[in-house]
């Protein structure tokens, strides 16, 4: 037992440093990297996509690399590519130097995820694993909440935050190496096969993955930068706002038991509901700034429970392959994600905050009637 806490608490501490800093907080430090490095829309967008992209393709190695490696290799890898690039983000001075230590840093989440799925599963008997994950996952909440708090107190100094978060990335990956067992798995011995696409109900649990991840860069990329440019809020201000939506996050940590009471159909279509109500709640937060706060914080918990949903789904669809049955719809919410973050970018240089956020709830609104029939 003691065992398996301090293995999910590692998993718990690398999805914190992997989304919640390395992947996330750049959403969050956007307004004042913009106006160092004198970035438009567009450019913040791309870079942005970056991060996205990177997990794309390192979720893709996973899946390939699986037989070759163990799942502590795997995680231990993630911590050093989070560590590696938000350290060249420290010393970023161009848009093309952001965009790299962007990428570096989102390899980290595609070998992330996976590596810890499998670990699990050797790990917990069935009953476990759904609440093991669901609460490994509420780490990208609590590493939101951290960037908050340490933006909220260095207002202005994203360079130093993002040395401070390195520091931690290196710490972390240490952690791993020894929470982590070192025997291989059954299920990363078995590689990648198409025939897995094949699995009924995986297409479907995808594409709302997709959508889902294509609506949700309204907020993650855009979010803080929308706050201030658009509606005035301080550095501060969008500090506290972060937190307040990671806080909301750690809910997700219950995903599992919600599922357990309610239903996966349930908590799908009420989390996606909640990610559109929070981007539309955004759109109104220039009659009062406090429509803002409300937005973050229920988009938050809305995301979190949303794509801890995904990952139940999945694994429930693979269960002979966790690190696949999790890893097939992470990909394809980054793949939206990546897609969604110059496509917003350029939609809210074309037509303002309002139809941009507008147009962006929509994807989670057909996410919503995408579901195979798992639980």
């Amino acid at each position: 037992m003691k065992r398996g806490l301090n293995l999910v608490a590692a998993a718990f501490a690398l999805t914190a440093l992997s989304y919640g800093l390395a992947r996330f907080a750049y959403g969050l430090l956007l307004p004042q990297i913009r106006a160092e490095l004198a970035l438009d829309a567009t450019a913040a967008g791309w870079i942005g996509s970056g991060a996205f992209a990177a997990y794309c393709v390192s979720i893709v190695l996973t899946f390939v690399c699986s037989a070759s490696f163990t799942p502590r290799t795997l995680a231990a890898f993630a911590g050093l590519t989070a560590t590696a690039g938000m350290a060249c983000i420290v010393v970023a001075s161009s848009a093309w130097m952001m965009g790299a230590g962007v990428a570096l840093a989102g390899l980290s989440t595609g070998l992330t995820s996976p590596p810890l799925a499998s670990a699990v599963a050797a790990h917990f008997a069935d009953e476990g694993r759904a609440r093991a994950n669901a609460a490994i996952n509420a780490g990208t909440a609590a590493g939101i909440v951290f960037s908050g708090a340490a933006a909220a107190m260095t207002v202005s100094a994203w360079r130093e935050l993002y040395a401070l978060f390195a520091l931690i990335g290196a710490a972390v990956t240490l952690w791993l190496w020894f929470a982590l067992p070192k025997a291989r798995s059954s299920e990363t011995t078995a590689g990648f096969s198409l025939q897995i696409l094949r699995r009924p109900g995986l297409a479907v649990l995808c594409a709302s993955a997709f959508a889902m991840g294509l609506s949700s860069t309204a907020i993650w990329t855009f979010g803080a930068d929308i706050l201030r440019g658009t509606f005035g809020l301080s550095d501060t201000g969008i500090a506290w706002a972060w937190i307040v939506l990671g806080a909301a996050g750690v809910s997700g940590a219950a995903t599992g038991v919600l599922i357990e009471r309610f239903g996966t159909a349930r908590v799908h279509t009420f989390s996606l509901l909640g990610i559109v109500a929070a981007i539309l709640t955004l759109a109104a937060s220039g009659y009062s700034l406090a429509f803002g706060f409300v937005a973050m914080g229920v988009f938050g918990a809305a995301y979190i429970v949303s794509s801890g949903t995904y990952l139940i789904q999945g694994i429930a669809l693979l269960p002979d392959r966790p690190d696949l049955g999790l890893g097939f719809p992470f990909l394809c919410l980054a793949l939206g994600q990546a897609t969604g973050a110059p496509l917003f970018g350029a939609t809210l240089d074309a037509v303002g905050v309002t139809g941009a956020l507008f147009a962006f709830a929509l994807p989670a609104v057909g996410a919503i009637f995408l579901r195979p029939r798992v639980g």
